[in-house]
């Protein structure tokens, strides 16, 4: 009856061997299955993680900072929200992190490294098909209940089905998730085609199942959440101040990523709804430190007897990543600049030389593109053969100096009166039919003025609109400037309810899929993502899609390049300047390390002067 016995007996030697053979042959015929990923202490987008499994501390953290004392956090706004994870309400940003932990944790010397935090390891193939997470079975939330897949599985159906549009955007890629044991948790991802996907799943905000009611998820509300992270909320006055205290039970304080961070015993935000008022708080002492976004202020302001004294510091910081940079941002969608040539023409109006000398006493710079001061950066640079190819398809859209990189930003004699520019942009204004009617431009046939709303909200902002008001008024514009408080401001930018406003973008040295929220046309129809211009460019959909499927870096820098070059021909923005700095201000009383990340300035490293050693 079997076949067994008899092989056994040696009666079918013959066949036994060409059994085999046939063995043989199909093994090297056939592709051996993958081998099994390995458990890692971190993930990064490419190539390997820095640091290696071993690290003691962050190497921009002071592992040995005291712990104690309190930092007051001055903010510019108000809120009427906890929850920053959805669209609703003005939330308070400092729950997530501070509170709400991730799986995984930053490297901020690193391009776009994370390392174990919630996640003891991470897996996943060459392919990226898949991520598996391996919970730290010390993770406990901050009522002693442990972190379990199951609330990481929670998290990602809560977080994809109502969260902010963004991680809905994200998460909704995922094709699978299960727990496969208690601290286990695997997502598959095939389909995704998004090589960083992994790495944004380990970002994700992981809540408590058993504290968090599906049903008003999406409402706005000041109780406090309950998080596995290093503070909890223990005071709050609505509109006012919020105050985290340090749990003396944090689960990770003593983890690599963690120590010489999270120091103070408390945190204090404080919020103020007006820039000035916000300003002579931190001179009289209020709060501990400022990040100083107003030129002039930083080159007059702090003139102040603390500053003398120097009990206030004044550092100056400058980090590796792409620098920010501000733009004056049409919003395509009002029909007044969908006409691509409206916008060109009103870029050759800006008068950057006559601001930049009057204004901000030549500390800017200015550069087109998004990815300024880095190697991401088209500006100046001809495109390389990947970013060509990459590009082919749209080569219609994307004009001959830009990517030979022989485009530059209209250049004025500084007077406010340069006849050049003017005579070049009421050139395209014809062409998009608009004429001047005396001293006013008009509409060709409908014969309406040209006119819009500048919306602003600091005085820097209103001094920048004021300014190019001037200009406009050359070529027979007659915009008005409207100045709000910055809650207006923030709640008309969402609802994409403007003409023109001020924005910046600031960007890493790894951008990925965020890149669909700033400009992807998805996002362009969505309120609450930041693609304020409207942009809806199949150009811009590739590259960034492109960028997200590079393995290597090569690839990766030529697909954002391009992504680069096919928004700068969007001219989607004007280009205002670029901050190469970080300008800081604090009261001696905050001490920070010597050591300063890739990314800039980092509160959680710093600490209260005076306390004892932390051992």
């Amino acid at each position: 009856m079997f076949m067994f016995p008899r092989l056994l007996d040696g009666h079918f030697e013959g066949l036994g061997v060409r059994i085999c053979g046939l063995a043989f042959l199909l093994a090297v015929a056939l592709p051996a299955a993958p081998a099994r990923a390995e458990e890692a202490h971190a993930i990064a987008m490419h190539g390997k993680p820095a640091l290696s499994a071993g690290f003691t501390h962050m190497p921009y953290a002071n592992p040995d900072a005291p712990k104690g004392g309190r930092l007051t956090w001055g903010i510019l706004g108000t809120f009427d929200s906890l929850n920053p994870l959805i669209v609703k309400g003005l939330a308070v940003q400092q729950t997530r992190g501070y509170v709400v932990e991730s799986l995984l944790a930053r490297g901020y010397d690193e391009p776009f490294t994370l390392y174990g935090l919630l996640a003891r390891t991470v897996e996943t193939d060459d392919e990226r098909t898949y991520v598996t997470f391996h919970l730290d079975p010390r993770a406990r939330f901050s009522d002693g209940k442990p972190v379990l897949a199951d609330d990481v599985v929670f998290s990602w159906q809560l977080l994809r089905d109502h969260g902010r549009p963004n991680l809905r955007q994200y998460y909704g890629k995922v094709a699978k998730a299960e727990a496969v044991d208690p601290l286990t948790v695997r997502f598959d991802l095939a389909g995704a085609n998004d090589r960083e996907l992994p790495l944004i799943l380990g970002l994700m905000p992981i809540l408590p199942r058993h504290a968090v009611d599906v049903a008003t998820f999406e409402e706005t509300t000041m109780a406090a959440p309950i998080g596995s992270g290093p503070y909890r909320v223990t005071m709050v006055k609505p509109g006012t101040s919020v105050t985290l205290t340090r749990n003396p039970d944090y689960w990770g304080r003593d983890l690599p990523v963690n120590r010489g961070l999270y120091n103070f015993d408390e945190i204090r935000l404080d919020f103020y709804r007006e820039a000035n008022g916000q300003f002579e708080a931190f001179k009289r002492g209020l709060y501990d430190f400022r990040v100083e976004n107003e030129p002039l202020r930083w080159h007059d302001g702090y003139d102040f007897p603390a500053a003398r004294s120097g009990e206030v510091i004044r550092d100056t910081i400058k980090p590796g990543v792409p620098q920010p940079s501000e733009f004056l941002v049409f919003n395509t969608r009002r029909p007044i600049f969908a006409d691509i040539r409206v916008r060109q023409a009103l870029t050759l109006l800006f008068d950057f030389e006559l601001v930049n000398r009057n204004y901000f006493f030549g500390l800017y710079s200015r550069v087109a593109g998004y990815f300024a001061g880095s190697d991401l950066s088209s500006y100046g640079r001809p495109a390389d053969a990947r970013e060509r190819e990459l590009l082919k398809p749209f080569a219609a859209q994307i004009p001959s100096d830009i990517m030979d990189g022989s485009y530059r930003l209209p250049v004025t004699d500084g007077s406010g009166r340069d006849r050049t520019t003017l005579r070049a942009a009421l050139k395209l204004l014809s062409e998009a039919g608009y004429d001047l009617d005396g001293t006013v431009l008009r509409n060709r046939k409908t014969k309406v003025p040209f006119t819009f709303e500048m919306l602003v909200t600091t005085r820097d902002q209103e001094r920048i609109a004021l300014a190019f008001q001037r200009d406009l008024k050359r070529a027979g514009i007659e915009p008005t400037v409207r100045s709000v408080d910055p809650v207006q401001f923030d709640q008309r930018r969402l609802g994409f309810e403007f003409d023109m406003i001020q924005n910046r973008w600031d960007q890493s040295l790894s951008p990925g899929n965020e890149q669909y929220f700033y400009w992807g046309s998805t996002a362009a129809d969505n309120p609450g993502t930041r693609n304020y211009m409207g942009a809806k460019n199949p150009a811009v959909d590739a590259m960034i899609a492109a960028l997200l499927e590079a393995r290597e870096h090569a690839a990766f820098v030529s697909a954002v390049r391009a992504l680069d070059r096919a928004l700068i021909a969007g001219f989607y923005t004007i280009p205002l300047f670029n901050v190469s700095e970080q300008w800081i201000a604090r009261w001696n009383r905050i001490e920070r390390p010597s050591a300063t990340a890739l990314s800039g300035y980092l509160p959680e490293t710093w600490w209260s002067k005076g306390q004892p050693q932390a051992k």
